[in-house]
């Protein structure tokens, strides 16, 4: 079996395999240092940044099993106090990911004792999206949000809307760690063509699926048990072949230029009602940086993009 790639997150990495005795191909994630900025004390309630775990490891998972050189956003809206998940990847591993919440409708929806996903997030649904930039067209999958985990409803899109028989099992740390894994997802599918039809291809999948749903947090969480091991545990009768892991990492494409463009494409008037200070502060919702722009800075924000849209029009 071929070793895990290390990167600068050693914990971060997703790892494609096949078991070609069985029909099935799959995917392992893990997310440790990557998560940072979502376990960060004081950022998201416990509950919340649970799911936001959950939301950024599916992201990773459901990514590292596309080509594409772009973008794949993961965004999962509700009705609930949670009322949005997002998180994004790009084709080079760099994953981000912010949630928003009620903060008064969450502490009374912990109060329930019913399941905690439909709990939080209520009704609503997950779309799937993969954007390659201007030149292309964007694919987006969407599905209702129907299962007791993340994890279900993700596994239930493929089977009803791909046709794809898809186990997905997922677990997040509790509480999360500094330098071990905070996030963990395996996914296992049925290949589309294989030697096996009828029902000893239906036999194997049913193997397939038992032997994966055997695995448990702790082995998915323990960053002392690599993930090839992992891997050989679950499958090693029937020849589990592991190929190169991908490395993850934290990584914002925030910036105070961007930021700058934003604020220039409101109407004066309206950045003048956002100061607190004699100064606008601007926070990241993926990452929390804040950037801060005292009078000054606008003056010449706003100059530069009079100056520009005066040249354009000329």
């Amino acid at each position: 079996m071929t070793e895990p790639n290390t990167s600068e997150f050693p914990n971060d990495v997703a790892l494609p395999f096949q078991v070609e005795s069985l029909g099935v191909r799959g995917r392992l994630v893990r997310l440790g240092n990557s998560t940072e900025p979502v376990v960060r004390a004081g950022r998201y309630p416990e509950p919340v940044a649970a799911l936001l775990l959950e939301t950024q490891a599916l992201t990773a998972l459901l990514a590292s099993a596309l080509k594409y050189d772009g973008i794949f956003t993961l965004q999962i809206q509700g009705d609930g106090p949670v009322s949005l998940l997002v998180a994004d990847i790009t084709s080079e591993g760099d994953l981000r990911s912010y949630a928003k919440f009620d903060p008064v409708a969450l502490d009374d929806a912990m109060t329930s004792t019913d399941g905690l996903l439909p709990h939080l997030l209520g009704a609503g649904h997950m779309a799937f999206t993969v954007d390659q930039g201007p030149d292309t067209e964007r694919y987006q999958g969407i599905t209702e949000l129907m299962g007791t985990t993340l994890a279900e409803c993700t596994a239930n899109y493929f089977r009803q809307s791909e046709q794809l028989d898809t186990v997905i099992i997922s677990a997040k740390a509790s509480p999360p760690s500094r330098d071990g894994v905070n996030a963990a997802a395996l996914m296992v599918q049925r290949l589309p063509a294989s030697s096996l039809e009828g029902e000893d291809a239906n036999e194997a999948w049913r193997e397939a699926a038992l032997l994966a749903g055997t695995v448990s947090p702790e082995e998915l969480l323990n960053a002392d048990l690599a993930g090839n091991d992992l891997l050989f545990n679950l499958y090693h009768e029937r020849g589990v072949r592991a190929f190169d892991a991908k490395p993850l990492r934290h990584a914002c494409r925030c910036s105070r230029g961007r930021v700058s463009k934003t604020l220039a494409s409101f109407p004066r008037t309206e950045i003048e009602d956002m100061y607190i200070d004699d100064a606008v502060a601007v926070t990241c919702e993926y990452c929390g940086t804040e950037y801060a722009f005292q009078r000054t800075d606008l003056d010449v924000l706003f100059s530069e993009s009079e100056h520009a849209s005066s040249e354009n029009n000329a």
